[in-house]
């Protein structure tokens, strides 16, 4: 791999004890798969499980991997049935030597992570959503050493605030509002990283002395206003995270992509109208759902909303906003949402938090639903 293996993995823990019992393998699952550098267990789980978080149950019960999250290229993986019937990953002996105690131990840098996290480091270190009155109590940038808007590495800046001399500080911008897609309450604001810089005076704001810090390293040009941080506030996530669904049923919305593009798949990172408030917690697995289009049956047959003409338009609205109640002889039919996809809950605020989407059947899209039912 590119990359060291020093970041944490992210352990897809037990999920889902109540569908042990009913753990099924597709049915075009290989008999026995070698492992390729740049799998991840998440990867060989969706060869074997139409549920890829249901891994632990697939490889939990194996007694010759102590350690299911460091496998390595060339492993060669045989799908057996235990005595009771339950499927199990093992290591095919015949095609590969075993230590003596038939166990794998670790090999270094080359140990299979559970996911990609190439994918989401950047969003684990320093992607933030901040609400607007904690900007604005952060210490800002009033100025420079040198008189220019925009400043780059080896520049002093001058802060509004007392910082502590010699902590290094991460430098933000505001971004976004995250709104919230019914009330268009502002949530947040994306907090954009513009560079790193370390604090060699601490400031005095009540005598009006500015703080110091030098530019150590930058992203895009720094500017009057960006705000301060310590650089390590908020990067304590879990080593491990432990994929669960949520206990109570959730109901929330795709809000924003970090993409920001208008459609999105596996892989890409999107935020959600759900937080800490709505009792939502890192690896929290949720449903993606989509509603699907209301349909006007009236004189000329069954039409969608968006092809209805004004009148037609115009019943629809009235029977939406007066909770007119359906019978066979609705001419305003609602449709249900249906599941478009999944996601794992990675990072988590007060009103909002960042997840990756794991699976999708369609192109998922900023106001799709996240939900447990």
């Amino acid at each position: 791999m590119k990359y060291p293996f020093l970041a944490a993995l992210l352990t897809l823990s037990t999920a889902f004890s109540s569908y042990a019992d009913v753990l099924s393998i597709k049915k075009d699952a290989p008999k026995q798969y070698v492992v390729k550098k740049g799998d991840t267990l998440w990867d060989i789980s969706a060869i074997y499980l139409s549920e890829p978080w249901l891994w632990p149950e697939l490889w939990q019960m194996n007694p010759q991997i102590n350690n299911p999250h460091l496998i390595y290229p060339g492993d060669a993986l045989s799908l057996i049935y235990d005595e009771h019937g339950n499927p199990r990953l093992v290591i095919n002996s015949g095609y590969k030597k075993l230590s003596p105690q038939g166990r794998i131990t670790p090999k270094g840098k080359n140990a299979i992570p559970t996911l990609p996290l190439e994918l989401l480091r950047p969003y684990l270190t320093y992607e933030r959503a901040i609400s607007g009155d904690n900007i604005a109590d952060k210490p800002y940038i009033l100025g420079a050493n040198e008189n220019t808007k925009m400043n780059t590495k080896g520049h002093i800046v001058y802060v509004k605030g007392n910082l502590k001399q010699h902590e290094s500080y991460a430098i933000y911008r505001k971004g976004e509002a995250y709104t919230d897609i019914d009330s268009d309450e502002v949530l947040a604001y994306k907090s954009v990283l513009v560079g790193i810089g370390r604090a060699f005076r601490g400031g005095d704001v009540e005598n009006a002395v500015p703080a110091s810090v030098r530019i150590e390293s930058v992203k895009q040009e720094i500017r009057p206003t960006d705000f301060l941080l310590p650089a390590m506030e908020g990067q304590a996530l879990p080593a491990f995270f432990t994929m669960q669904r949520p206990e109570q049923p959730v109901t929330g919305n795709i809000i924003a992509a970090v993409n920001e593009l208008r459609e999105f798949s596996t892989m890409d990172i999107v935020v959600l109208n759900l937080g800490t408030e709505q009792q939502i917690k890192a690896g929290h697995i949720l449903d993606i759902e989509r509603q699907s289009p209301t349909v006007f049956d009236g004189r000329n047959g069954p039409r969608y909303k968006e092809d209805s003409n004004s009148l037609e338009k115009l019943i629809t609205k009235t029977s939406e906003f007066f909770g007119v109640e359906a019978d066979e002889d609705a001419t305003v039919w609602h449709m249900p949402k249906e599941k478009v996809g999944e996601l794992m809950v990675f990072k988590v605020y007060d009103n909002v938090s960042y997840a990756l989407i794991v699976k999708n059947q369609h192109p998922i899209r900023v106001g799709d639903f996240a939900v447990i039912n």
